[in-house]
């Protein structure tokens, strides 16, 4: 019997895909634009995602079974039109929230202790401007970590603040419950204007696109720093720039943008007390191991007939695409 074609739209942990291998044909996209994606997809029976899928993919390939997010958050995929064309969708959450909550760390402490701007006038020869910036430095024990979203890589940022460097950590959700410890429930506003560093760590919906505007980057503490690891579309970015232009804000760590890559002419680029990445803060050779593994697993219980471990419209089950191939599960 002919084997499943799974594409992959960007690379997966070379080890995992030679796993993959061997129950499938595997192939993967130079450029994961919508037209390859288009042409790729259209022989392929499961896609692993790490770039945007186009909105209509699904209809127009009527062959893909699963699609599956290499990472937790799904604004990658077109969730509804998978499920109505019976498409099965999984994701791998948790696989690096550890990682992302190290980076977000990391940029805390460049951020406190201006350690980019001191490394860079250093290298300029500028011994005497690179010492002066220490004298503005702070440390982060005693001061506030306000973090919006608490889920993994939430609820793994708060742990790490609160019980490793001594941080007061507040936590906004919207739904009710017990939040990951050591944090402490605030409303948006609480938090917004209680906390010396606001880390966004929300997944993209309704509800979160443009969640932090004008009038919340006005509600931060004058000197506050923001760091985003959620996504561009979380922030208005225009308000941003004018709340760093303006001096309102301390700062930024921004890894997500409103438009990826960030375009050469953005102000972002001008900003000493800005920390920019290219979508990058999940990413570790440790994390891509987790993801992989996770995602490859999926792949094989669903082309198997199983239903995946983190099965994100379940209710397409019953009435799924119809799957010609059977692969050997995952064990």
């Amino acid at each position: 019997m002919t084997r499943p074609l799974v594409l992959l739209t960007n690379p997966i942990e070379p080890q995992e895909r030679l796993r993959l291998a061997e129950s499938c044909e595997v192939t993967e996209l130079a450029t994961p634009d919508a037209a390859s994606m288009l042409a790729g997809a259209r022989q392929a029976q499961a896609i692993i995602v790490r770039a945007p899928l186009p909105d209509d993919l699904f209809e127009r390939c009527p062959g893909v079974l699963a699609a599956v997010r290499h990472g937790a958050g799904v604004d990658m995929i077109p969730v509804e039109r998978a499920s109505v064309a019976g498409v099965m969708v999984a994701n791998a959450p948790g696989a690096n929230a550890v990682t992302v909550a190290e980076y977000a760390i990391s940029q805390m402490l460049q951020l406190s202790r201006r350690l980019a701007r001191i490394d860079r006038n250093l290298r300029e020869q500028d011994w005497p401007r690179a010492r002066a910036l220490a004298d503005g430095g702070t440390d982060l024990a005693g001061r506030t970590l306000g973090v919006i979203g608490t889920g993994a890589i939430g609820g793994a940022l708060g742990r790490m603040a609160g019980l490793g460097l001594s941080m007061t950590v507040l936590g906004h959700r919207r739904s009710p419950g017990a939040l990951p410890e050591p944090m402490q429930r605030a409303s948006l506003d609480e938090l917004l204007a209680s906390s010396d560093y606001v880390a966004l760590t929300c997944p993209l919906t309704n509800e979160t696109r443009g969640l932090i505007g004008a009038a919340q980057l006005a509600r931060m503490k004058r000197g506050a720093r923001l760091i985003n690891v959620s996504r561009g579309a979380v922030v208005d970015q225009a308000a941003l720039i004018e709340a760093l232009g303006n001096g309102h804000l301390g700062g930024a760590a921004l890894d997500v943008f409103e438009t990826q890559p960030l375009p050469a002419d953005s102000p972002l680029w001008n900003f000493d007390n800005v920390l920019l990445s290219p979508h990058m803060a999940g990413i570790t050779v440790d994390s891509m191991r987790r993801m992989s593994r996770m995602v490859v697993d999926q792949v094989l219980e669903m082309l198997a007939g199983r239903p995946p471990r983190h099965f994100v419209n379940p209710q397409v089950w019953p009435t799924r695409r119809p799957n010609p191939f059977a692969v050997p599960a995952s064990t």
